[in-house]
C-alpha cells in the first residue's frame, strides 16, 4: 500500500473562476475520489443579449459522476453558490458548508423544489469531513458575509489550503476574528499548495475592518438627522445591515428592508441568529407612511445599479411603494464591481436629479485581503506551491508577484486557466492536459439551450435588424405567383425609406426573373440567390448587413 501512495498524484482542476471574478468551482481528484470546492455563477456580459446568468460547464464531473463524493462550499455568495441548483440536478452529491451558508443554499434549493433531493450537512469550524481519499477541515475566516471558511484539504499527496474569499478582520462585527493560529498549526505540518484569494492582490496595505464602516454610518445618521435615509448595500453583507440597524436604533429610527434578496437573506440570518434586530425596529413597508421621514431608514438592494433592483426602480420612479424626495439622503454602501461603473454612475445621476443627496465615498470596505494580509497567510503556511485563484489574470499575476517577493521559486507558482489539470505531489508539479470547461448560459427556464450560435444571431439582430422576404411560387413550374414582399424590423424605418424599399423590391423582381429564366426550382438555391442579391444591394446603399430571411410558400 505504501508504494501505491507515492506513485499517485493529486490533481487540481479549476472548472471556472480563473480569468474572471465569478463562477468559482474547482475539482480535487486523487485516484478514485473527486471532491469539489464551490459552485458559483457569473453574471452575463453586455453582449449576452437576454441571458440571465452563466453557470460552469461540469461535463468533467458528469463523466466521472461515480467518483464525485461531495461539494464543499466556502461561503454564501452567488459567485460561489449560485450554480448549485443547476449543477446538482445532474450531480446529486452531498453539500458541506457552515450554518449560514447552508441556510442561504436552502433558500435556493427551495425555489427549485430540490430541498428533499439534495443532502446538506452543516459543518462547524475545526470539524473534519472524511470523503474517499480526502479529509477536509473548515477554518474560520472573515469576509463580507458571515460564516466564511477556508478549507484545509488533506490528501495522500499532501495538504492543500484553499482560502476561499477572505480578509483578516481583527474586530469583526459578529463572531470571531480569522483563526490565524490554526493556519500557523497547519503551516507547521507542511503545506503542499496554497490556493489564495487574489481579488485585491494589486492593493497595498491592509483591508480596513468592517467595524470602521459602522463609524461612518453613525456619522451620516448624525449629520442628516432631519432627512429620510436610504442605504443600498449588498444583500449578503449581513454585518453591514447589522451596523445600519444599530445606528438606526441608536438614533430612534424605524427600519424598512426592501428588495427580494435582501428580505430573504436577512430573514435567514435572523432565524439562524447571525443578526440581532432590536424589538419594534423593523417595520413593514406599508407602515412607512405612519412615520415622519426623519424617523425612518430604508435598507435596499441595487447598490450596483442593477436595473431591476429596488434602488433603480426608486430612482426611475417606478417603485410601487417608495418615491425619492428632494430631502432624501441616499447612501451607496458598496464599491462598483468591475464592469458596473457605468450603471452605478447612471443611478447616482438619476437620484441627484430628483434632488436627493447621494453619498458614495468611504461607506464601504472590501471583503478581500490586500497585499499585507496575503503575505501573512503565505508566511503562516509556507506552501511549496502557489496557485492564485479568484480573479482576472492581472489579479492572479499580482499575487504571483507577492509570492515571489516572499522568496518563492518562480517555477513553483502556477497561474492556471479554467480546465487545466495540475498534477502535483511533494516532488513535482506540472500541468498535464485539459478537461472540458466553459460557460453554460441560462435564459429563463432554458439551461444551455442558448449557445454561441444563438447569441451570434441575437447580436446580429441587435446590431443590424432583419429583413424578411416572402414569396409564393407555383408548385412544379416555380412561377412567382405573389411577391416577393419585403418586411423589415430594426433595419430602417420603412415609412421614411419608401424609395429604398421600392428599389430593393425591384432588385428582387429582377433576381426572380433570372431564376425563372434559368429554370432554378430548388428552394435552397433560390433562397441563396435572394440573400446574395438583396445583401449586396443593402450593403451598397446603407453599409449595413441586416439578417435576411427568405420565406417561400408553394401553391
Amino acid at each position: 500500500m505504501k508504494q501505491q501512495e507515492t506513485t499517485s498524484k493529486l490533481k487540481i482542476i479549476p472548472l471556472g473562476g480563473l480569468e474572471q471574478i465569478g463562477m468559482n468551482i474547482t475539482a480535487f481528484e486523487y485516484e478514485d475520489s473527486i471532491i469539489v470546492v464551490d459552485c458559483g455563477l457569473s453574471f452575463p456580459e453586455d453582449d449576452m443579449y437576454g441571458i440571465d446568468l452563466v453557470i460552469p460547464d461540469v461535463t468533467y464531473l458528469k463523466e466521472n459522476i461515480d467518483r464525485v463524493k461531495g461539494f464543499f462550499i466556502t461561503h454564501g455568495h452567488e459567485d460561489h453558490i449560485g450554480a448549485i441548483p443547476y449543477v446538482l440536478k445532474d450531480i446529486n452529491v452531498p453539500i458541506y458548508a457552515t450554518k449560514l451558508t447552508i441556510g442561504i443554499i436552502d433558500n435556493k434549493l427551495k425555489e427549485h423544489n430540490m430541498l428533499n433531493t439534495v443532502k446538506r450537512k452543516v459543518v462547524k469550524y475545526g470539524q473534519h469531513i472524511n470523503l474517499g481519499c480526502f479529509r477536509v477541515e473548515f477554518i474560520k475566516t472573515n469576509h463580507s458575509i458571515q460564516d466564511a471558511a477556508a478549507l484545509a484539504i488533506y490528501s495522500p499527496a499532501g495538504i492543500v489550503v484553499h482560502t476561499g474569499d477572505f480578509k483578516v478582520d481583527y474586530t469583526p462585527v459578529f463572531g470571531d476574528a480569522i483563526d490565524l493560529q490554526r493556519f500557523g498549526e497547519i503551516g507547521k505540518k507542511g503545506v503542499l499548495a496554497l490556493m489564495c484569494d487574489s481579488t485585491n492582490a494589486e492593493r497595498a496595505g491592509f483591508t480596513m475592518s468592517e467595524k470602521s464602516v459602522g463609524k461612518t454610518i453613525n456619522q451620516i445618521f448624525e449629520d442628516h438627522a432631519s432627512s429620510r435615509i436610504i442605504i443600498a448595500t449588498f444583500a449578503s453583507n449581513v454585518d453591514r445591515v447589522q451596523q445600519i440597524i444599530n445606528a438606526a436604533y441608536k438614533n430612534g429610527r424605524k427600519v424598512v428592508v426592501e428588495g427580494r434578496s435582501m428580505v430573504n437573506i436577512i430573514g435567514t440570518a435572523s432565524e439562524l441568529g447571525y443578526i440581532s434586530i432590536p424589538e419594534n425596529t423593523l417595520i413593514d413597508i406599508e407602515a412607512l407612511k405612519n412615520y415622519p421621514d426623519e424617523q425612518t431608514v430604508i435598507i435596499t438592494t441595487g447598490s450596483q445599479g442593477e436595473s431591476m433592483a429596488a434602488l433603480s426602480r426608486m430612482a426611475s420612479g417606478v417603485h410601487r411603494k417608495i418615491s425619492i424626495k428632494p430631502n432624501d439622503t441616499i447612501v451607496l454602501s458598496s464599491n462598483p464591481i468591475p464592469g458596473n461603473e457605468k450603471a452605478v454612475s447612471n443611478i447616482i445621476n438619476e437620484l441627484s436629479m430628483k434632488g436627493a443627496n447621494v453619498i458614495f465615498q468611504d461607506v464601504h470596505v472590501s471583503g478581500h485581503a490586500c497585499q499585507e494580509e496575503i503575505k501573512l497567510i503565505y508566511s503562516l503556511l509556507h506552501p511549496k506551491y502557489a496557485i492564485p485563484v479568484h480573479g482576472e489574470y492581472r489579479h492572479l499575476m499580482a499575487q504571483a508577484r507577492i509570492a515571489e517577493s516572499l522568496g518563492m521559486d518562480k517555477e513553483n507558482i502556477f497561474i492556471l486557466s479554467s480546465g487545466d489539470v495540475l498534477e502535483l505531489d511533494s516532488e513535482s508539479a506540472a500541468v498535464k492536459g485539459r478537461v472540458t470547461t466553459g460557460a453554460v448560459m441560462v435564459d429563463g427556464l432554458g439551461v444551455g439551450d442558448v449557445g454561441n450560435i444563438v447569441l451570434r444571431d441575437r447580436q446580429h439582430l441587435a446590431e443590424d435588424g432583419i429583413i424578411i422576404v416572402v414569396m409564393t411560387l407555383e408548385a412544379g413550374s416555380g412561377m412567382v405567383l405573389a411577391g416577393p414582399d419585403i418586411v423589415s424590423r430594426g433595419f430602417v424605418y420603412v415609412r421614411g425609406s419608401e424609395s429604398l424599399m421600392e428599389e430593393a423590391k425591384h432588385v428582387l423582381d429582377e433576381k426572380m426573373q433570372q431564376c425563372m429564366d434559368r429554370n432554378i426550382t430548388d428552394w435552397s438555391k433560390i433562397k441563396a440567390e435572394v440573400k446574395d442579391a438583396l445583401g449586396d444591394f443593402v450593403w451598397k446603399e446603407t453599409k449595413r448587413r441586416p439578417m435576411i430571411m427568405p420565406i417561400i410558400m408553394e401553391v
